[in-house]
């Protein structure tokens, strides 16, 4: 391979890596869904954690609807619930449940909203809510919510959108129940466009506060309320510092969830058991609870990397437990520009392999560079929770080496090609050297080679048509059997000039003689073919058919190894047949021609004795094409 052409493939595949690093930088909506699969592959690969143990959830399943009735439950039966919740030590406990409207059992006994707001009085609880982005909510303006005293810390340069959602409006709990509680987040966890849910907002505003989701307040609450932070790092970065400790959002305050397994992975404990005092020992000692519901027609669920059906309650508890491990998911501030520069890395790498080794080793390469990319984000995953996606760089890798590769056939095809066109040429080139050879021994057998050529060419695309010489006959083969057979009397070099220049008939020695010219040409090509240490050529070996069997006849009686039928070569069967229309249609000193009409009688008489019965059918449809070649060529003779 030219020094060219390894710049070419250089570039070929920089350019692809070039376009895919923009591309990895501007991040377009139309790769969003191929990004998530990666993500998704990794997560699933990269394992799960077990929950930290300071997490359990209260559940209003199946079993709770049976013994206490159908949900919603009188207000003061869920008091009785969170009494019993807080008497058994839990530290928090948080409601994946709004009271949007008074107790439909509010006819029957009007202080039920009230008992429960008696058991919230005393702290540790925090109610949910929801926030509304489409449009105004219409709960009333009298909503109680708690916001965060959060500090927003932003550099000169970040002084764009806030880094958290701005809500429209808001659905909570009855305000005598938000005044009771003291504490309460927003339930909101949105699944990305394809439906799953990969991460929960933890902050967003509202009518120029901020509020916290109900995982974060609850934490908040265990930890007593500590200070709150947000630095805003970049447009797709921020640090949310609780408690002197630090973790990393997305832009807009996601927290992007780290699963401890598939549904039901944290502790669970029956609503009827609390109720009815059978809750295991212990089981909530200094625990955030939450409760929520998973009955069926009453559940919330959805779909996640690693299941399909997962409670929403269990969506908070993983929020909760993230938080207090701070083992979570993030994407460094760096994220993007590492991803960047291992597109063009790649590239450089995949390029400089196939310009240097070729395609197989590049191959060997693209696999070695997939699994480093794929294994590396897999163990940062799993091992720090750290995600930089690969599937940009795979991306890059895959356009660079396929327009490589692509560039590396074009590059071998057109060197092929010019070869090919060069070998033709040397070929011509050969033939009209050992054709001008013959020309000056004698210039009526160069002719008589030349107008062969013409004949041969017609012929053989007749025989073409015949189911039986179709796949030989192909129009490559054709046109090397057409220049190669002038070459069919270049054995006659070696025959001595007062046989050739002979006006009249030979005699039997001179006739033996003359026929060992098919040999002599036979020997020529041999020895061409030792001196430039060729073997197995097909075009010298059709060249051989044509020089060494051309006399040979159907019937065996030819010369010089007296093959029969189809033991004779194709070729010479072909070039038999134009070579006795020439001779019999060319004025010779001891003889007139033959007419056309004579000689195609003269050649049909030959069928099957002389002569292959099909090239002789053959002939016989291009009988008049034949003839208008014939008249052609003793002009331009003239």
């Amino acid at each position: 391979m030219t020094a060219q052409h390894r710049r070419t493939l250089l570039l070929c595949g920089l350019l692809p890596a070039l376009a895919v690093a923009l591309l990895s930088l501007y991040r377009p909506s139309f790769f969003e869904n191929q990004e998530f699969g990666a993500y998704d592959t990794l997560v699933r690969h990269a394992g799960t954690r077990p929950p930290g143990g300071r997490i359990v959830i209260v559940d209003i399943d199946e079993r709770s609807l049976a013994a206490v009735g159908q949900w919603p439950w009188r207000r003061d039966v869920v008091g009785q619930l969170i009494d019993r919740i807080r008497e058994l030590g839990a530290s928090t406990v948080a409601l994946d449940v709004v009271f949007a409207e008074a107790d439909r059992f509010a006819a029957e006994d009007a202080s039920t909203d009230e008992a429960l707001a008696s058991a919230l009085r005393p702290g540790r609880v925090v109610l949910g809510y929801a926030l509304t982005f489409d449009s105004p909510a219409t709960a009333s303006s009298a909503c109680v919510q708690h916001p965060l005293g959060l500090a927003v810390i932003r550099r000169d340069d970040e002084r764009g959108s806030d880094p958290f959602f701005q809500a429209s409006g808001v659905v909570c709990s009855l305000p005598l129940l938000t005044r009771a509680a003291g504490a309460s987040g927003f339930l909101n966890a949105a699944p990305d466009p394809d439906g799953l849910l990969r991460r929960v907002p933890l902050l967003a505003a509202f009518n120029g506060q901020v509020y916290p989701g109900l995982a974060l307040a609850a934490v908040l609450a265990a930890k007593n309320n500590p200070d709150v932070s947000l630095r805003v790092i970049n447009v797709n970065t921020a640090s949310l510092a609780v408690d002197r400790q630090s973790l990393l959002v997305d832009g807009k305050s996601n927290l992007l969830l780290r699963y401890r397994g598939a549904r039901r992975t944290f502790p669970y404990v029956s609503a009827a058991d609390v109720l009815s005092g059978r809750a295991p020992a212990g089981v909530f000692t200094g625990k955030i609870v939450f409760v929520g519901t998973t009955a069926l027609g009453t559940r919330e669920v959805v779909s996640t990397p690693l299941d399909t059906l997962f409670a929403g309650v269990e969506v908070q508890a993983t929020v909760a437990d993230n938080l207090l491990q701070l083992d979570y998911i993030h994407r460094p501030e760096y994220g993007v520009a590492v991803e960047t520069l291992c597109v063009l890395a790649l590239g450089i790498i995949a390029s400089l392999i196939v310009s240097r080794f070729g395609l197989i080793w590049c191959a060997a390469g693209v696999g070695a560079c997939l699994a480093v990319v794929w294994g590396g984000s897999t163990m940062l995953m799993a091992a720090r929770g750290i995600f930089l996606s690969p599937f940009f760089p795979t991306l890059g890798l895959f356009a660079s080496f396929g327009t490589i590769g692509a560039a590396r056939y074009i590059l071998e095809y057109h060197r092929a090609d010019r070869e090919g066109h060069d070998r033709i040429r040397s070929q011509r080139l050969m033939v009209q050297t050992l054709l001008s050879l013959t020309e000056v021994r004698d210039v009526e057998t160069g002719r008589h080679s030349r107008r062969t050529q013409e004949y041969a060419r017609v012929l053989a695309n007749q025989l073409a048509t015949s189911p039986e010489f179709r796949a030989y006959l192909t129009p490559e083969r054709i046109d090397l059997l057409a220049s190669l057979a002038p070459l069919h009397d270049i054995g006659k070099v070696g025959v001595p000039d007062r046989l050739l220049n002979k006006a009249g008939l030979l005699t039997a020695e001179e006739t033996a003689e003359m026929r060992k010219h098919p040999g002599h040409g036979r020997d020529v090509i041999e020895h061409a073919e030792r001196d430039v240490g060729s073997s197995d050529d097909a075009i010298l070996a059709m060249a051989k058919d044509i020089v060494y069997t051309h006399h040979e006849k159907w019937d065996g009686s030819g010369y010089p190894e007296g093959l029969r039928g189809p033991a004779i070569p194709l070729a010479g069967r072909l070039m038999a047949l134009v070579d006795v229309y020439d001779a019999v249609t060319t004025r010779r000193a001891y003889r007139d021609p033959m007419t056309h009409a004579e000689a195609v009688a003269f050649i049909v008489a030959g069928r099957g004795t002389h002569f292959d019965p099909a090239v002789v059918d053959a002939f016989v449809i291009v009988a008049g094409l034949v003839e208008r070649v014939s008249r052609e060529g003793s002009l331009r003779a003239q």
